[in-house]
């Protein structure tokens, strides 16, 4: 059974941090591209961040670059995003996805929320 389960979301004052994780279970985690979206309600799913299944490449948004990093341990079977400097405006649902090839699997989310 696939299943990917995100954790570390909650309500952070702006220019906080957060740290999300990601376990993965049920699928061959290395052969995986890893990435996070985030949504807010009315507006698609955006992609936040993603990284190559070696872990050797990432890109993020550019809305978010230099304050977001993702990172995997495939060991772990765990992906990671390190938020910093967080503003309002990164207020979502955030989702881990895995992809590879025709499969594509998705977490329940977790929300971030950025309020003072």
């Amino acid at each position: 059974q696939v299943q990917l389960v995100e954790s570390g979301g909650g309500l952070v004052q702006p220019g906080g941090s957060l740290r999300l994780s990601c376990v993965a279970s049920g699928f061959t985690f290395s052969n995986y591209a890893m990435n996070w979206y985030r949504q807010v309600p009315g507006k698609e799913r955006e992609l936040v961040c993603t990284i190559t299944p070696a872990g050797d490449m990432t890109n993020c948004a550019d809305s978010v670059k230099g304050r977001f990093t993702i990172s995997r341990d495939n060991d772990k079977k765990t992906v990671n995003l390190q938020m910093n400097s967080l503003k309002p405006e990164d207020t979502a649902v955030y989702y881990c996805n895995a992809k590879y090839r025709i499969y594509n699997h998705w977490g329940q989310g977790t929300q971030v929320t950025v309020s003072s």
